[in-house]
């Protein structure tokens, strides 16, 4: 039964362009789920955008002699250009300083306070007295209070996992200006987050105690266990969603609250663009809501804004998290600050027509259950050895062969033999093995069972061997050839998820679009014809080529030069 989805990635921070360690905690897989989904017929919306508020904004165009505008409207151009050339299929990316995500903000606020939900508290908060602002917790540094890490911020310890208040720190200092912080009196609207223990351990640790991640529900467990706390929603800063009440000038919605209403807003934008219900996808208990971010927003979109979206009283709750670990380059951590990383810009000028290498070996190495590893001699060897000859070597012999012995025309089977069924029983097998490991979110097994497909072709090509017998046997031959089109078709069908441009190329060369090929799951599982004899394929073209080594060397030596410096 045809199913409705909204999928959500997180929405990636407009201070820097995108790196791999955000594609493979969150992009590649949201949209390997998304164009699964709508591959087998479910009513997708794969929504994100730009989150554009909070107080890094404001420094950085400080430190440019820039209004935060014109930052965040640089990096939503690069992001969003990023994004697109790399083949991320979002239904809508749109961004946090749009007017109607700012009325959308506003009025989510306004019903959580005219029910409530929220308690207006004035406090003592960390000012930085040199740079003449109020701190946000993760703008004060100092030791934790619980594991004694000397770099904790002041909402989080990101060694122990620990939330506590930027007071509760040991000398504290502002990472703005490195000084210690003095306290100053501020009001402040905190949203009632104690409130939604029970709901949350309920739903959480009951409910979803068999289909969530072990990180994801570990994490949310260990929160709950510490007790929820009141939780402050707004801020002192002018650039943001202005608090829409009377007598709070200068203070925004704090960006962590203002964040993920982004995706209501973004799919309110995409739904008035193409006539669509928006209600449909984030009001209707049929509608699957799933969340793809990296481990280090889990509390907010498994914890707090469920417990948003419950005290609104209109919207779904999500189905899942699958959050992702983190991704280290070359044995280190990941770090903008100290250019570590491969940036999405960068790797799509400097490995051009290459979206699928990258996307591939961030896919097979993902750090869905533990932080994993990078290095440029993984990603040579898989493309090499994996794409280029296991692949790209089973399309091209057979492309090239059916050029070669029949002009290209699709050959008409006759009569099967066992080898033939076998074949196309395996790589059936490997079609609903898939369908269950994406559904379950294992993306890195279910792209490695789909290269598992082209390894079945390519040992069935290379044991019949129809090159030395197309003389003597040609009803072998064209049987042979026939299964092998038939399982190139199926990689072509079935690849759009995991490999879309290679995918796209690989329809054209078959020429699916005479074929009148309809995707049905069933019929493919019941080994239904793809492709009809009779009908001629395009000439062979490349799908992956070969990396070389000098290439390689070129990007490593650019990770020493940045450690140097």
């Amino acid at each position: 039964m045809k199913k409705t989805f909204t999928i959500t990635a997180a929405l990636p921070y407009t201070n820097g362009p995108i790196h791999i360690g955000h594609l493979a905690g969150v992009y590649i897989p949201a949209d390997i789920f998304s164009r699964f989904m709508r591959l087998i017929g479910n009513d997708v919306a794969y929504i994100c955008g730009s989150d554009e508020h909070g107080v890094p904004i404001t420094i950085k165009a400080k430190k440019e002699g820039l209004m935060p505008k014109d930052i965040v409207d640089r990096y939503h151009r690069n992001i969003k250009k990023s994004f697109a050339d790399f083949g991320i299929s979002f239904d809508n990316y749109s961004r946090t300083s749009s007017k109607l995500h700012h009325k959308t903000a506003s009025d989510f606020f306004l019903n959580l306070y005219d029910n409530n939900f929220f308690e207006e508290i004035t406090t003592e908060q960390f000012f930085d007295l040199e740079a003449n602002q109020f701190l946000p917790d993760r703008f004060v540094v100092g030791i934790c209070p619980k594991c004694s890490y000397e770099k904790s911020y002041g909402d989080q310890c990101e060694k122990c996992g620990t939330s506590h208040n930027a007071i509760d720190l040991i000398d504290p200092k502002s990472s703005i200006s490195g000084n210690s912080p003095s306290l100053k009196e501020t009001r402040h609207w905190y949203l009632k987050l104690d409130e939604f223990q029970s709901f949350l351990e309920d739903w959480i640790l009951i409910q979803h105690k068999s289909d969530w991640k072990i990180n994801v529900y570990g994490q949310c467990k260990s929160w709950l266990d510490d007790g929820l706390k009141p939780r402050a929603v707004t801020r002192d800063l002018e650039w943001g969603v202005a608090v829409p009440l009377e007598d709070s000038n200068g203070k925004v919605l704090y960006v962590w609250f203002d964040a993920p209403i982004g995706y209501i807003s973004s799919t309110k934008e995409w739904a008035d663009k193409k006539n669509l219900d928006w209600e449909k996808y984030w009001k209707n208990p049929q509608t699957e809501l799933i969340h793809f971010i990296g481990k280090d927003n889990i509390v907010f979109h498994c914890i707090i804004f469920p417990a948003m979206l419950k005290a609104h009283g209109e919207y779904i709750l999500p189905k899942n998290v699958p959050a992702n670990e983190f991704l280290n380059l070359e044995g280190a951590k990941i770090s903008t600050s100290n250019n570590w990383a491969v940036w999405l810009p960068d790797y799509l000028k400097e490995f051009p027509n290459k979206q699928d290498a990258l996307r591939y070996v961030l896919t097979v190495n993902a750090p869905e259950n533990k932080d994993n590893d990078f290095t440029w001699k993984d990603f040579q060897a898989r493309n090499n050895n994996e794409l280029v000859a296991i692949y790209g070597n089973f399309i091209n012999r057979v492309v090239v062969l059916t050029n070669k012995y029949y002009d290209g025309v699709i050959p008409k089977p006759i009569d099967l033999d066992k080898e033939d069924l076998q074949v196309l029983q395996k790589v059936n097998e490997s079609v609903v093995l898939i369908n269950k490991l994406v559904e379950k979110f294992k993306f890195r097994e279910s792209c490695n069972e789909y290269i598992n497909i082209a390894r079945h072709g390519n040992k069935y090509l290379a044991d019949q061997e129809p090159w030395k017998i197309f003389k003597t046997d040609l009803k072998r031959v064209n049987n042979i050839i026939f299964v092998s089109l038939q399982i190139s078709s199926i990689l072509a069908t079935l690849g759009e998820p995991f490999l879309p441009f290679a995918s796209n190329k690989l329809k054209k060369i078959l020429n699916h679009s005479n074929h009148d090929i309809k995707w049905e799951w069933g019929k493919i599982i019941a080994g239904d014809l793809l492709i009809k004899p009779g009908i001629r394929i395009n000439e062979p073209e490349l799908l992956f080529t070969k990396i070389e080594d000098s290439e390689i060397e070129f990007q490593l030596e650019k990770l020493r030069k940045s450690k140097i410096s």
